[in-house]
């Protein structure tokens, strides 16, 4: 296994507290603050003082009563903890499609952090937004469409600020791929940049984030946390961020560049990557040679202190103490998301779920504790407070029903094969692991030679059940070929709940109803994105994934958004009602940005009718297509999930805000709903569009 696992005992029941105040109280309590403190104080603020028990903090101001912030890891769960949840990984939590299961783990998830005493999470992640299928960090954010980042991330950001933790969205921007992170550049186009990858963020500054996190790499030649374009023209004055922005760790590279470009805070501090912090002392110097004015450094301290303020930490905020045992019951979160974002791919003849066969293999390293993959690796991965293997599972439900279970643990050919023969089902499971630090290989096979396993079961068993636990994209042709292959389950990332995530689904206790974040070739070849060793500019432009693929005819073996289930669902009656009128966005939000980007402009409603013998959930997708003279792929715009019994039917509704609906006008750096038709699709997938309609915008 990848992560250590972590015995514990009793838990502890936390409290869902409301803390957040506006962003104008927050600010008028920040100033008052600031008034009362020295520049040297101010610059404290702003400069970490290394790691400590947190990965980060600032230093204290006594005189405000304000204790140094503590600065922790991660996405999925509190990284230095010994006894907390670890989450799904946050490109599963997206696979279920499911909004309640993602603000339920995000409130669970920003209730541990306070309660450990972490008041800024250093997440979510919105980038990379996974335009090249083998980077290492995709699994951190949620899946490969900008749409579906921006909604999770403002659940995620709005859940855990909730409970009085700041968020810190992250990572800002273009850090698509880990070959060369702290050297190369990644040269986005202006329309680009803003419809794939700051279209995040624009929900993250929504969602009230108090703070951004910028990225190792440079933008058009300029490091990420020094550039001004990209910190102050775009990030606060367009979007109008109220917030901090703070630096990866060892990203901040100049004393006075990164200052007068937008940086607020650096972190860590003390010797990380450099012989000596680049500000504290330092910065103070700049101040007084007048190479950084004083109001910008009062700027940092302001922002610093609102979000402080705005999350309501300057009052009874928990000691710092990774010890305690905060898990409660969110474990039942992990299940659930784990489960409901498992994707069955491949079920021929039914096999699934399971009718109680009566002798069982279960196949390859994945399925035990040592070898199995519920998340990534770095900074974003969290200790498991224990783990539900596969095997001890599938044993454990097998027995319900007498059935015997044999098992291989290695990933060794010879040994499958004897453990699967003559067995009614078997069980292969087969790995892709990924980690910060490294992108996996472009070839995207599995790990360990796992197409030699499961064609070395095909030649015995006529009853296989392929279970696959990647990161991202594994290239599934060879296993497909193979007629014995009856099943694939796509596992996913399903953290500390795996074993029963899959039981849950393979004997039918619940019905499958994940679907793909992104896209799985029948060739590694398809894709148009890889890791390069040099700059990258982002060539592709707006085609990135399935839009990539729609644009090229090519088709996939899964495509973005598939999934199938146990019953069958039928969509019917489109209804669309529209006031959209074409024309730049107006109107400004103090102190940046376009009020109306925000407006409903559209409504779309359909009928989904379960017409199956089992009850399930389907997630209804909404793609628009605008005018072809914009040059716009088909894109994900809405997404709707609904349980339903036999025969139940439901009205699954889309909101269509101007945003959505618009393409940037670089010339006139202005937002636009095109003229013309715009063609609406809902479906069960990006290729199985069930419904049209048409918005004709005048």
């Amino acid at each position: 296994m990848h992560q250590a696992v972590v015995t514990t005992v009793a838990f502890a029941v936390l409290p869902f507290v409301t803390a957040e105040i506006s962003w104008d109280e927050a600010y008028a309590k920040a100033r008052a603050a600031v008034a009362k403190i020295s520049i040297s104080e101010q610059v404290g603020l702003a400069t970490g003082q290394g790691r400590g028990t947190c990965v980060g903090n600032n230093n204290p101001v006594d005189s405000i009563s304000y204790r140094s912030l503590c600065l922790n890891d991660g996405p999925l769960g509190v990284s230095r903890a010994t006894a907390a949840t670890a989450f799904t990984p946050s490109i599963h939590a997206a696979s279920t499609w499911d909004r309640e299961l993602v603000r339920q783990r995000s409130q669970f998830h920003g209730e541990e952090a306070k309660a450990l005493g972490v008041q800024v999470l250093l997440g979510p992640v919105a980038g990379p937004i996974g335009k090249i299928p083998e980077a290492g960090r995709n699994w951190e954010a949620w899946g490969s469409d900008p749409y579906l980042n921006g909604v999770h991330s403002a659940i995620a950001i709005q859940e855990m600020q909730r409970t009085g933790v700041q968020a810190c969205i992250k990572h800002y921007i273009g850090n698509e791929q880990e070959l060369n992170r702290t050297t190369m550049s990644s040269n986005i186009d202006d329309r680009t940049m803003h419809e794939v990858y700051l279209w995040p963020y624009y929900d993250a500054v929504r969602a009230g984030a108090t703070s951004v996190m910028c990225s190792y790499n440079k933008l058009d030649g300029v490091w990420a946390c020094e550039n001004d374009h990209i910190l102050n023209k775009l990030l606060k004055t367009e979007l109008g961020f109220p917030g901090y922005v703070m630096s990866d760790w060892g990203a901040h590279h100049t004393t006075v560049l990164s200052a007068n470009s937008g940086l607020d805070m650096s972190m860590p501090g003390s010797a990380y990557n450099s012989s000596s912090t680049l500000w504290g002392a330092k910065l103070e110097r700049a101040i007084r040679c007048g190479k950084v004015k004083k109001e910008r450094v009062t700027d940092m301290a302001l922002r610093i202190l609102a979000g402080y303020y705005k999350t309501g930490q300057d009052g009874g905020y928990p000691s710092v103490d990774f010890t305690r045992d905060v898990q409660s019951n969110h474990g039942e979160n992990v299940r659930k998301t784990a489960r409901d974002g498992t994707v069955l791919l491949k079920n021929e003849g039914n096999i699934l779920p399971l009718k109680s066969p009566k002798s069982i293999a279960v196949v390859g390293s994945g399925a035990t504790t040592a070898g199995a993959v519920g998340m990534g690796g770095g900074s974003g991965a969290a200790r498991y407070p224990y783990f539900n293997a596969p095997i001890d599972a599938i044993r454990e439900k097998a027995a319900t029903s007498g059935g015997e279970v044999a098992q291989s643990e290695t990933d060794d050919p010879e040994s499958g094969a004897s453990a699967a023969k003559d067995k009614d089902a078997v069980f292969v499971f087969l790995t892709s692991f990924g980690t910060e630090g490294r992108d996996r290989s472009s070839a995207l096979e599995p790990d360990d030679k796992g197409y030699d396993l499961v064609q070395a079961v095909a030649e015995v068993s006529e009853n296989i059940i392929v279970v696959v636990h990647a990161v991202g994209p594994i290239i599934l042709t060879p296993i497909l070929k193979l007629p014995s292959v009856k099943a694939i389950v796509w596992g996913g990332l399903p953290s500390q709940e795996s074993g029963n995530a899959l039981v849950d689904v393979v004997w039918g206790d619940v019905n499958p109803s994940g679907k793909l974040v992104f896209t799985i070739a029948k060739d590694a070849a398809d894709y148009n994105t890889k890791s390069l060793p040099t700059d990258d500019d982002f060539s592709e432009g707006l085609y990135i994934d399935y839009r990539h693929f729609d644009r090229e005819g090519i088709e996939p073996e899964y495509e973005f958004g598939f999934g199938l289930s146990y019953t069958e669902f039928k969509y019917s009656d489109i209804q669309i009602s529209s006031q959209a009128r074409s024309g730049p966005a107006g109107g400004k939000i103090s102190p940046g940005g376009q009020r109306d980007l925000w407006d409903e402009v559209a409504k779309v409603t359909a009928r989904i009718t379960n017409a199956g013998k089992v009850a399930g959930a389907e997630a209804a997708q909404l793609y628009i297509t605008l005018p072809e003279s914009t040059d716009t792929p088909r894109q994900l715009r809405g997404f709707d999930k609904v349980f339903l019994n036999p025969d139940a039917s439901a009205t699954v509704t889309f909101s269509l805000l101007r945003r959505d609906l618009s393409i940037w006008n670089a010339e006139d750096q202005v937002w636009t709903i095109p003229k013309g038709k715009i063609v609406v699709n809902v479906g069960a997938s990006s290729r199985d569009l069930r419904l049209e309609g048409v918005i004709n915008v005048a």
